[in-house]
């Protein structure tokens, strides 16, 4: 018995070595045709580059580089909605690839689903503590004329400002605070429906005179 022990257990080891040693095969292969795809990426050759990460993917289908550099491209060839697509599916396979929902962000918004879209940039900006994504959802909103989720931004914002002890951007935000609770005081959209060219005036002239 403890011979066939012996035996099964370096049988199992065997496999095991196996399955690790192809794991890697597989990851090394995706890794170049990712790396074949950005060099066609570069040389124009975009149908090729998605047939690369495509490839990519059907071996390695956890390849963050491969969703991201296969997603990035469809939308940067104008096909919002197959950007969507990708992203989603890069989230469904890699749910912690966070830079997925800040693509799958910027596709919703070229499709016009900014509510989508404004959405995930708010998670990713969570998930990531980034400064740059808030700024530019605060943007969103605001080309939304959505005052009040503007202002809650940028309260955001004023507060990271606080922790880190940024001085420059605490100032900005509170100026910017102090313009969006005017804005937002005398806003009644049910009664007098905004437009967007008099707000953003109207916002530039308060944010001035707080500075």
């Amino acid at each position: 018995m403890t011979r066939r022990r012996a035996a099964l257990a370096a049988v199992a080891t065997g496999t095991a070595v196996w399955l690790v040693g192809d794991g890697a095969r597989a990851s090394s292969s995706a890794e170049e045709l990712v790396r074949q795809a950005r060099a066609h990426e570069a040389a124009h050759d975009e149908d090729v580059a998605v047939r690369r990460y495509m490839e990519a993917l059907a071996i390695e289908p956890t390849s963050a580089e491969a969703w991201m550099g296969l997603g990035a491209l469809r939308l940067r060839l104008g096909d919002a909605a197959e950007a969507e697509r990708v992203f989603s599916s890069a989230l469904e396979r890699v749910p912690a690839l966070d830079a997925a929902l800040e693509g799958r962000a910027r596709a919703r918004w070229a499709l016009g689903r900014h509510a989508d879209a404004e959405a995930d940039l708010d998670v990713y900006a969570l998930h990531v503590k980034s400064r740059t994504a808030l700024r530019e959802l605060a943007g969103w909103y605001g080309k939304d004329v959505r005052t009040p989720a503007e202002l809650a931004v940028w309260r955001r914002l004023l507060d990271d400002a606080v922790e880190r002890g940024d001085l420059a951007v605490e100032r900005e935000a509170r100026v910017m605070v102090r313009a969006l609770v005017i804005l937002v005081d005398g806003c009644d959209p049910a009664a007098s429906p905004l437009d967007p060219d008099p707000t953003r005036r109207a916002l530039a002239a308060i944010a001035r005179r707080g500075g």
